[in-house]
């Protein structure tokens, strides 16, 4: 057995995990456990799949991928996924489906699930909606399992929901697990959170949320930065207050993103719309209100005009720990002088740094199958030492 794999494998059994047969939808629904389990997880079939070791542990099933908002590193990610452990993937277009026909959530929920091991969903668009339509669905599985209908209950995966986006925070957890020697030593570091321009003004709550949710758990130090009215949904500030509390670790908010930037270790320039704008432009799209989006798009472009001094820039990088703080993004960011004319990040900083958000990003694939492990197996600790130990080729090369 490879001996990184064996030494995460390790790691894991010793943690107690209750997820088979569940879903992951907020990562605050799980356990140190199993955060750390699925964190060890991602690393083993990385380290697998590096070492040309295959991990496809079904012969057939498939993976739903349900994407109702715009895609790239999710969407290949899940698909990834599926396919490192033996899973096709079909994907639900809504379009093309009975749903326009005005098909049920429950309906559609168990017809797609016959032969289907896991659903991923991602849903970002309406706030107040995402996360409660992944837990309709996980719902209505449970009573086709329950009645009889499903041989099996699927399990429900969030790739990005209005409240929290896991796939994505997990694998930042993994990417700083691996930047700073361990997860124990994330402990006192600090990590600035911060609201950053952009020339677009719709962008999700769910990736601040979502680091402020996980990070706090870390027993990190948190400077979440935003502009006046910039806030986020109030529940998840205070998860993140109870999780400090409970971790030894430390939040604040501030309306400075240099105020945040000051001796931090890591750096998280992201935009988002603010909370309140969120809520007007839910109720506008499910009235089909056009008009409406088109006002309040140019209200909030012309406030975010007003704040294009929240950019990631070397002057701001400078006031980090000793001016090397790790510079973090979620992927696309948008780059001043390449991906727009301003943005959140100036090209020499993003530059600097563009090779760890790759590597951070690349750690998505193999968090989604460690969620899809840990909620289809009830012993993934032992499916992993077999994997292993076989030791059957994923490429045979000539």
């Amino acid at each position: 057995m490879l001996k990184t794999a064996k030494q995460l494998l390790e790691n894991i059994s010793g943690l107690k995990t209750n997820m088979y047969n569940g879903d992951f939808l907020l990562t605050w629904d799980k356990t140190d456990d199993e955060i750390k389990a699925t964190m060890y997880i991602a690393k083993i079939l990385q380290e697998l799949h590096k070492n040309n070791i295959s991990t496809r542990v079904f012969d057939l099933g498939l993976a739903i991928s349900n994407f109702r908002d715009n895609s790239t590193r999710t969407r290949f990610s899940f698909a990834s996924a599926a396919n490192l452990l033996g899973l096709e993937v079909q994907d639900l277009d809504e379009q093309k489906s009975q749903i326009a026909h005005g098909e049920t959530v429950r309906e559609t929920a168990n017809m797609i699930s016959f032969l289907s091991e896991v659903i991923g969903i991602r849903d970002d668009m309406y706030l107040g909606a995402g996360h409660t339509y992944q837990v309709e669905v996980a719902e209505a599985v449970e009573e086709g399992f329950r009645e009889g209908v499903l041989a099996q209950r699927p399990s429900v995966i969030n790739l990005q929901c209005d409240i929290d986006h896991p796939t994505q925070t997990m694998a930042d957890l993994c990417h700083l697990d691996t930047y700073f020697g361990g997860i124990d030593n994330l402990k006192g570091k600090k990590i600035a959170m911060t609201w950053a321009y952009s020339p677009s003004y719709g962008k999700p709550l769910s990736v601040p949320q979502g680091i402020i949710g996980l990070m706090s758990r870390m027993g990190m130090n948190i400077s979440l930065a935003m502009p006046e009215g910039y806030d986020l949904i109030p529940d998840t500030i205070d998860v993140a207050k109870n999780n400090s509390s409970k971790s030894g670790g430390s939040f604040e908010i501030v309306n400075s993103m240099e105020e945040a930037f000051k001796d931090a270790d890591i750096v998280y320039p992201k935009s988002w719309a603010p909370f309140e704008v969120m809520k007007t432009r839910t109720e506008l799209l499910r009235n089909q209100d056009s008009a409406g989006l088109k006002d309040l798009e140019q209200q909030c472009l012309a406030n975010n005009a007003k704040l294009k001094n929240w950019e990631c820039d070397e002057k701001k990088m400078s006031l980090t720990k000793d001016g090397k703080a790790l510079y973090m993004h979620c992927l696309p960011a948008d780059i001043t002088g390449v991906s727009c004319k301003e943005g959140e990040v100036t090209k020499d900083v993003f530059e600097k740094y563009r090779i760890e958000t790759y590597k951070e990003a690349g750690y998505k694939p193999f968090v989604i199958a460690a969620m899809m492990l840990l909620t289809r197996f009830p012993n993934t600790h032992e499916v992993l030492e077999m994997v292993a130990r076989t030791a059957n080729p994923r490429a045979r090369h000539q």
